[in-house]
């Protein structure tokens, strides 16, 4: 039986992947629920699904435990101008998607004030931050988790926990065809394309950006490249940087430059995902601030530092990190890989059975959405009970 639809949800997403996730999972819940109210902190996605915004998600965008110093303060008004506005719409559900940091904080204020918490993409505990386990418990309803090893870590430490797949198993596709693509941009067809994604937030974008055009300039003419800046960094952002770079920016089309590449250059992060599922080979890289790491590596329990070989359970994809990204050290791995046909095709079947671990029993959206249902149902109970 269908739960009575909530009056209003509170939805915030503060990550640039959380966001287009949270999007997705709004529509399916308008679909379902065409008069409930949505409002949050959302990015340019949530927006556009309709949410009325209360603050940007991409003032929370912030990477790296030394670099977020400095915005704790922007960050603490735009938590209290939240909070404002939850305590004065009171809704009757809350759909917090990853950026824990932020979020957990949130739930616990919604704890408080009897409002039931979905947790959409899980925080990365298993990694890092156990001690954060017994907040979890304690304030989240129901955590929805995309990589099939969390079901097992958090039901483990008694988070309901379940996994939907990942949101993307089954939507990341390209547009265009390889010659179509070619064509649009300008690209030689008798070079390879080498895709360049140097992450999604401006902070780090910059931090990897020198040495990826070192890169480029190493391989010269052997390669084409291909930047698909994102929407949070978008293309001028690049090219008022890149100099004379040979690296060619164009706005979005992720799907269609890591389709058609014949390798990629990652930023470890969602993107690695999405080249996965698109069977693109890749190396995978990134670098944060140095005291940074040195906290970061003291902290972290973890074989891998990209989702691809943590869900592999085996280095899939070499990883260059933080020392190791360097200009040369990005131009000889990419030589290798562009060189030896046999490796590449070894990459791709392996990435085809990581593609197969992160798809669930059905879209994972539609899982999300009738765990919220769920949720939902549940509250309305427990409410028809009290009184």
């Amino acid at each position: 039986m269908m739960p009575v639809a909530p009056r209003s949800i509170l939805v915030s997403a503060g990550e640039a992947s959380g966001d287009f996730y949270a999007a997705l999972l709004v529509a399916e819940l308008r679909r379902r629920w065409p008069h409930t109210q949505f409002f949050g902190c959302a990015g340019s996605n949530l927006r556009e699904a309709g949410i009325r915004n209360v603050i940007d998600a991409e003032s929370l965008a912030v990477v790296g435990l030394v670099e977020v110093v400095g915005h704790l303060p922007r960050i603490y008004r735009q938590y209290r101008k939240l909070l404002a506005a939850i305590r004065a719409e009171r809704p009757d559900l809350a759909i917090l998607t990853d950026s824990p940091d932020f979020h957990l904080r949130i739930a616990r204020k919604l704890k408080n004030w009897g409002i039931p918490v979905v947790y959409f993409v899980a925080p990365q505990v298993w990694a890092w931050r156990k001690g954060r386990l017994p907040v979890m418990r304690r304030v989240i309803t129901r955590l929805l988790c995309i990589f099939p090893f969390e079901e097992r870590f958090f039901r483990a430490n008694q988070v309901d926990a379940t996994f939907i797949g990942h949101p993307l198993s089954n939507r990341v596709r390209p547009s265009l065809t390889k010659a179509e693509f070619f064509r649009k941009h300008d690209l030689p067809e008798h070079r390879p394309l080498i895709a360049v994604l140097p992450g999604s937030r401006r902070g780090e974008a910059a931090r990897h950006l020198p040495e990826l055009c070192a890169a480029a300039a190493l391989l010269g003419e052997s390669a084409s490249f291909v930047l698909p800046a994102s929407a949070t960094t978008g293309a001028q952002f690049f090219r008022d940087r890149m100099g004379s770079s040979a690296i060619h920016v164009i706005q979005g089309e992720a799907w269609d430059a890591l389709a058609h590449a014949d390798i990629a250059l990652a930023a470890s992060g969602t993107v690695t995902v999405e080249a996965a599922l698109l069977g693109t080979p890749m190396i995978a890289f990134y670098k944060v601030n140095k005291l940074s790491w040195i906290l970061g590596k003291l902290l972290v329990r973890i074989p891998f530092y990209s989702m691809v070989n943590l869900i592999a359970e085996r280095e899939v994809i070499p990883e260059l990190m933080q020392h190791l990204m360097t200009g040369p050290n990005l131009a000889d791995a990419a030589r290798g890989l562009l060189h030896d046909a046999a490796r590449r095709a070894k990459m791709k079947k392996d990435l085809r059975e990581v593609a197969g671990k992160l798809w669930a029993h059905g879209d994972a959206i539609q899982s999300a959405a009738d765990e919220v249902m769920k949720v939902a149902e549940q509250a309305a109970l427990r409410e028809a009970q009290v009184v």
